[in-house]
């Protein structure tokens, strides 16, 4: 080995040991249990698929998995609405920094208070209800998230709303980079504004698009934290997603195979899914 590589393996091996430790071996491990009968107070024997057979003819973690995946109808939402928030703060106009701070600030805000405010926004004695009474929109107080077929839609609309400020910015640091020149000459052309965004800022923005798609994809499939802070699963289990499961039995109930398991379901599909995104978003497909 030479030393130009033997120097670049010791500045890696810090950050590699931390992986190791930290990920991989958790992972590794988590992933051997997942095929086990393991508990705290028995031996541990191992028992093939018996785990995933098991959650599997759990109504509860089917209907999980079919949450998850009905997260994923808010990834085009989220990625419309974060581009156009992009182009509308990419214009220098009076106060701009303010607004971009605004739409940044969900994002940087703990889920606990995110649960609190919208928590008192969807109680049926709340901001919402309180202003479509007063539009006489409504006849009657809506239990935003005691109704089962509104819950889901509810936390799907605060995630949503947590994660257009992340991919806003992301989006505006691509708009920023698309050269000037590029729109000079399309206007020297004749070229209209929205022909210009289709024909020269969306192609340079694939890339982008593709990781945004990609990342919001996981974040949908991943979904937890606005579900253990606003219904716990509830009402019914109808707000129950596949990784509230994997929480719901590890930690909950101990049943720590089942709740691997639950788990090694949910990164198969990520993974499945976010392969099929950035073949689909390939930058160079046409």
């Amino acid at each position: 080995m030479n030393r130009p590589t033997l120097q670049a393996w010791l500045f890696l091996a810090p950050a590699l040991v931390l992986l190791a430790v930290f990920s991989f071996w958790p992972v590794g491990y988590g992933s051997y249990l997942a095929f086990t009968d393991y508990s705290l107070v028995r031996p541990t024997s191992f028992v093939g698929l018996d785990n995933f057979r098991y959650i599997f003819g759990n109504d509860m973690f089917v209907t999980g998995l079919k949450n998850s995946l009905v997260f994923l109808l808010m990834v085009p939402f989220v990625q419309i609405g974060a581009l156009s928030l992009a182009v509308l703060v990419n214009n220098q106009l009076p106060g701009i920094k303010l607004f971009r701070a605004a739409f940044y600030v969900p994002v940087v805000t703990t889920v606990s208070v995110v649960g609190i405010m919208w928590g008192f926004m969807f109680h049926e004695q709340g901001t919402l209800n309180y202003v479509l009474t007063v539009l006489r929109l409504v006849d009657a107080p809506v239990g935003w998230l005691s109704d089962d077929t509104l819950a889901l839609f509810c936390i799907m609309f605060v995630t949503m709303w947590r994660g257009l400020g992340w991919y806003m910015v992301m989006y505006l640091a691509a708009l920023q980079a698309v050269p000037a020149d590029m729109h000079e000459a399309a206007m020297l052309d004749g070229a209209t504004r929205w022909q210009r965004f289709w024909k020269i800022t969306v192609p340079m923005l694939k890339p982008t698009i593709a990781v945004c798609s990609v990342l919001s994809v996981l974040a949908a499939l991943k979904a937890y934290q606005e579900v253990d802070v606003l219904t716990q699963g509830g009402p019914m289990n109808s707000t129950f997603t596949a990784l509230y499961y994997a929480y719901d039995q590890g930690l909950k109930h101990l049943k720590l195979p089942r709740a691997l398991a639950a788990s090694m379901v949910v990164s198969v599909f990520c993974i499945g899914i976010a392969v099929l995104c950035l073949r689909w978003l390939k930058p160079g497909k046409k």
